[in-house]
């Protein structure tokens, strides 16, 4: 606690390494997360230091696993979670591990490319098989109005025009396009012919899913007939200008099933493809799931440590690197311990150096923590990071902060179970560590899981308090209020509110309900609200009144260890004189009238803020709160 209630001592630290030793030394004083380096090479730019060729296929190995990642979950597979400990990958290992990447990534970008070719070549067959199925349709439509097998008639009802089949051809299209470009293709086609094409379509009822993204598309199918190499030559540009698919569509029937047939065999021996590859593909995203996650952890901490690295000098005549970091006073036996183990796993006979340097800088804030700590300690953060060796205002929200919320929840049911979650992301903190706590939605709550316990066990407090469990009051110990010596709330008729006016003089029985407030209020048809609105209303004062008073407690600390004794005097003695002189004595008042006013004697009793704003105005309040209350202001008369 006495590290926590200020932050460690600080000091500036020289680093003389290796070349050959620089990324182990830097891997274990990552791994011991005591070490805050500063950048030597501030004028110097990004793309000139001396390892960013490392930092570039770190970044290019971390856009494969994401990709990898990407395809992962799109199949559904599932991430093994990483529960051990991964250490950083030796810069050897740097190779292999690209190399796996780049072979995992290739192989599924070559599936996914085959994948969606045929995708797309069984997309093409199923359209054009429910082409020469509507075709058969069609034709055999029009076979019942025109026994020849021509179809001159009714072209020539369409167009108006009389010409005879043996000096104009009748040609067809037959195709396939989007439902919603239906109805625009229809009136371009009517437009650009002027009415000398006979366009019939029908609608496809399975939908089709596209290739690419994966969407359901509805398709019609649609045959036109027209007349003439150039109004043929239209009608072809209006289809590709409207994305429509053109199939082959034999006129004879025979052709027509014979074609069918053949598309058939195809698609089943295509389907056949298609589950053998989908088979491939998921066994290969399930051998690439199981190391995804350890892969992710070596890339970035591969990054981290030549992003490091970055930040060092390199000396050409010493042939090794120079660096200064910040850490703490305490741990540099811990840091040379690291940086040791670090000189041996790389296997340098040189050992590395530390020595501590004198500095007129202003130190970083450091706070040492535990699993305990931290979330208390983040959301203290959160406000505002204390300056160095300042007092530390986390080790008191460990208290304040959920017994404040227990006094804002204060529903002793709904406090269980948040009590209960907490409690249960404790017990399983191992298992939920890689998965809920490396989680962006659900990580701060893995986080805060000592904190949630305590705001579920203040809140169960404050319900009882409030008397108040899942928004219904709990009659434990019997109600005091009664009449002739019965409880009220024995035999209480609630289409019967006459009952629950009791007047306090006659009705109450002496004894106050032994914790928290009286059941009966619950019932109370009309100064329900009031009363416990202005019990709660007081509290919080009460309550924020401390809060601010102890804060203000604490900058004098501050003045104290930083030498400012002429604070004490010129900021912290006006502040506090100011808080308790106002405040404080508010608070005084709140107490006072709860002891001093009871039931005989309520109708005279004063309203605290007109006691205030008389006080600021120098008057004295009618009816008074205490007596000689006019001379409690000495200097009143000095104001007139």
């Amino acid at each position: 606690m006495g590290s926590l209630f200020r932050g460690e001592k600080m000091c500036l630290a020289q680093l003389f390494v290796q070349s050959e030793a620089a990324y182990s030394c830097v891997s274990e004083l990552g791994e011991l997360g005591l070490v805050q380096f500063r950048d030597l090479n501030p004028n110097v730019s990004a793309f000139h230091r001396k390892f960013v060729s490392e930092v570039r296929r770190c970044d290019e190995m971390e856009r494969k696993i994401r990709y990898i990642e990407k395809e992962v979950k799109l199949a559904g597979v599932k991430i093994e979670e990483n529960l051990s400990f991964v250490p950083a990958p030796l810069p050897k290992a740097m190779i292999d591990l690209e190399a796996a990447c780049e072979k995992t990534e290739n192989e599924l970008r070559e599936v996914n490319q085959s994948n969606e070719v045929l995708q797309r070549n069984y997309l093409e067959l199923k359209e054009h098989q429910c082409v020469l199925e509507n075709a058969r349709d069609f034709f055999a439509h029009v076979h019942l109005h025109d026994e020849g097998g021509h179809y001159q008639r009714l072209l020539d009802e369409e167009a108006g025009a009389r010409s005879s089949r043996d000096s104009n051809t009748l040609d067809f299209i037959a195709g396939v396009i989007e439902r919603e470009r239906v109805p625009a293709f229809e009136q371009m086609l009517w437009r650009v012919s002027r009415g000398n094409v006979f366009l019939r379509y029908a609608e496809i009822i399975e939908p089709f899913n596209d290739p690419i993204t994966g969407n359901e598309i509805h398709k019609f199918v649609f045959i036109l007939f027209y007349q003439g190499s150039q109004l043929g030559m239209r009608v072809k540009r209006i289809c590709e200008g409207f994305r429509a698919s053109q199939y082959p569509c034999p006129e004879d029937f025979n052709e027509r099933n014979e074609m069918s047939t053949g598309i058939a065999t195809r698609l089943q021996d295509l389907q056949i493809v298609l589950v053998q590859m989908d088979d491939h593909r998921q066994r290969l995203l399930a051998s690439a799931a199981v190391n995804l996650s350890s892969w992710f952890i070596k890339v970035r901490k591969l990054k981290a440590i030549y992003h490091t690295l970055n930040m060092f000098n390199f000396d050409v005549t010493s042939r090794c690197l120079i660096g200064e970091c910040w850490c703490p006073a305490d741990e540099l036996g811990d840091i040379r311990l690291a940086l040791q183990r670090g000189t041996q796993k790389s296997g340098s006979s040189v050992p590395s150096i530390l020595n501590r340097i004198s500095t007129t800088a202003n130190p970083p804030t450091y706070n040492k923590t535990n699993k305990f700590t931290l979330a208390f300690q983040e959301l203290t953060d959160a406000y505002g990071v204390a300056t160095y060796r300042e007092v530390n205002p986390a080790p008191f929200a460990i208290i304040t902060f959920p017994f404040l919320f227990g006094v804002m929840f204060g529903d002793a049911g709904h406090g269980l179970l948040l009590a209960l979650f907490g409690l249960w992301l404790i017990l399983k903190e191992n298992k939920l560590k890689y998965s809920m706590g490396n989680d962006d939605m659900f990580g701060p709550i893995y986080g805060g899981r000592y904190m949630i316990l305590l705001m579920g066990l203040f809140s169960i407090y404050g319900g009882f308090i409030y008397n108040d469990c899942f928004s219904k009051s709990l009659n434990i110990f019997g109600s005091a209020w009664t009449v002739n010596g019965t409880e009220c709330l024995k035999d209480f008729d609630p289409d019967t509110m006459a009952r629950a006016m009791l007047d306090p003089k006659v009705c109450f029985s002496g004894n106050p309900y032994p914790f928290g407030l009286d059941p009966i209020w619950q019932i109370a048809p009309a100064n329900n609200l009031n009363f416990i609105n202005s019990l709660k209303m007081r509290l919080s004062v009460i309550l924020g009144i401390m809060q601010m008073t102890f804060g203000v407690l604490l900058s004098s600390v501050n003045h104290v260890i930083n030498g400012q004794r002429h604070r004490l005097f010129l900021e912290f003695l006006p502040q506090i004189i100011f808080m308790v002189a106002i405040f404080g004595y508010l608070v005084f008042l709140i107490f006072f009238k709860w002891f001093a006013f009871g039931p005989w004697n309520s109708d005279t009793a004063p309203n605290l803020i007109n006691v205030l704003i008389y006080m600021f105005q120098l008057q004295v309040p009618d009816p008074v709160m205490y007596s000689n209350q006019f001379f409690s202001n000495p200097f009143r008369n000095w104001f007139r």
